[in-house]
């Protein structure tokens, strides 16, 4: 079993590295060929070298840079598509060959590669800014079979087969909880900030990573339609869709090849019928091909969106198409989504309420039942008291409600309302946003914990900006219920909320 995690966490980690670091090897040989082209047109070109060898280096230099563009221009034409970027740049620098215009020729095709390299750079900066969402997907399931667990893949799970989820696990399938109790993070699913607790009969997602407690799940959905299935398929599949700019660029080349060619063929060989001088006409209409290669048009409007979506993913924006950046133009809403992105994603203790006691020692006595839990509300109150914790002689944990223990002879209750309902213990409740943790010792009210997210140091600024640029609809998108959503909205005074 162990030795199946470590392939398959292998596979994933290999996944995730592979794109953080992507260059690829067409990139890396593109790169190569443009270093030996430009030294072999700088050596060429110099008045150094006397012919024929510098025409040698030159030939040598399009060869290595060109031969590329026009084998692909030779494959297309066999596939029927003859009048495209690489046919006209073909025959508009071989036609520069010809008339002995051979640095011309050589730049033309420079460029193009120049061109396609930056495109490939900026795409692969985008790919990283989602190598972290590989991270969602589980790499193993463990299967209840009979009284023995077997780890398998989760593509080989079936429906209603039951799956074993330990704590610190992600849960790699769709199903119902027939066995345990636990809290799971759905925040990279949901958005929702708070763990969840989830019992017997209630839904889990795959993807989400299992907190606390042991649990076995029915599976209800094959992976391929699993929740963390979807989510990879849209992020990894994404369509890069052209901008309407792009596409005018790609009807413009299908349209202005043909014409230039037909326009260079009638240059040729009209006048030359009239005047029976084939060589200058023929001459003439190369020099027409060279000049009328629309290289910068063709290559500026593609990379200026590829440097766009580059230097966006740079800042940690993914933008999954050039006719998404080109939308920007027109934005008036702006729609942010809650947790991690406007907020910091990490709880603390945001209020302390008491009764007849100090806030410190009312924190003192949470911390001190909460030490050995691993809820993150407990790690949260551990975090806001810095002092000497009480000894705890027995402790007994609720789930969905809290914790009961023994502190220097006390009883001490430490949960959420239905904790103390439960005790039968009086005590006020709070409307207060967020997750409430309540404490009673001897059956006596000594008040509340109020734990939440908290906004980013910059987010408020951030919505300033956009209002300070005419983008005055700034809404929020959120997991979490609707009165955290619009209080925290109200905080950084967004035009509206969406749970």
């Amino acid at each position: 079993m162990k030795l199946y995690n470590v392939q398959t966490d292998y596979k994933v980690k290999k996944k995730a590295k592979q794109i953080k670091s992507e260059m690829s090897s067409e990139t890396k040989l593109t790169i190569t060929r443009l270093f030996i082209a430009f030294i072999l047109l700088i050596v060429g070109s110099s008045s150094f070298v006397p012919e024929p060898f510098n025409i040698v280096l030159l030939v040598g230099a399009y060869l290595v840079i060109g031969a590329r563009i026009v084998w692909q221009a030779v494959k297309n034409i066999f596939h029927g598509e003859i009048f495209d970027e690489n046919f006209l740049m073909s025959i508009a620098t071989i036609g520069a060959i010809i008339l002995k215009q051979y640095p011309e020729a050589i730049a033309v095709m420079l460029f193009y590669e120049l061109g396609n390299v930056f495109e490939d750079i900026a795409v692969n900066k985008s790919k990283r800014s989602i190598s972290a969402l590989l991270e969602v997907k589980p790499a193993y399931a463990t299967l209840i079979s009979g009284h023995q667990n077997k780890v398998v893949e989760p593509s080989l799970v079936k429906i209603g087969e039951t799956i074993l989820v330990k704590p610190g696990e992600k849960i790699p399938l769709d199903g119902t909880v027939v066995l345990g109790s636990s809290a799971v993070d759905t925040s990279a699913l949901t958005g929702e900030s708070m763990p969840q607790s989830i019992k017997v009969g209630d839904t889990a997602l795959s993807g989400s990573i299992n907190q606390t407690g042991t649990l076995q799940i029915k599976v209800t959905k094959l992976y391929n339609d699993s929740t963390v299935a979807k989510i990879l398929d849209l992020v990894e599949n994404a369509s890069n869709k052209k901008a309407d700019t792009e596409k005018f660029i790609t009807k413009f080349a299908k349209i202005y090849t043909p014409i230039v060619v037909f326009l260079a063929v009638a240059l040729a060989i009209v006048p030359s019928l009239m005047t029976s001088d084939w060589n200058t006409w023929i001459y003439r209409a190369l020099i027409f091909l060279v000049i009328s290669c629309p290289c910068a048009l063709v290559i500026s409007v593609p990379l200026s969106f590829f440097g766009g979506i580059g230097a966006a993913s740079k800042q940690g924006i993914l933008v999954k198409g050039s006719n998404y950046l080109e939308a920007l133009n027109d934005v008036d809403t702006v729609a942010f989504d809650k947790t991690g992105t406007l907020t910091k994603g990490q709880f603390s203790v945001v209020q302390v309420n008491s009764v007849n006691i100090s806030e410190q020692k009312l924190l003192q006595i949470a911390a001190s039942v909460e030490k050995n839990s691993t809820h993150p509300i407990a790690k949260s109150i551990l975090q806001a008291y810095k002092g000497e914790l009480l000894t705890v002689t027995k402790a007994d944990e609720k789930a969905g409600r809290g914790l009961i223990a023994q502190v220097d002879g006390q009883v001490v209750v430490v949960g959420n309302a239905k904790a103390l309902k439960q005790n039968k213990i009086p005590f006020t409740e709070t409307d207060a946003v967020g997750t409430v943790v309540y404490v009673a010792v001897d059956n006596q009210f000594w008040g509340d914990i109020v734990i939440a997210d908290v906004p980013k140091n910059d987010a408020q600024k951030a919505i300033q900006l956009l209002n300070n640029r005419g983008i005055h609809k700034n809404v929020m998108l959120t997991g979490d219920n609707q009165t955290v959503g619009q209080a925290m909205a109200r905080k950084l005074k967004m035009s509206a909320v969406y749970t």
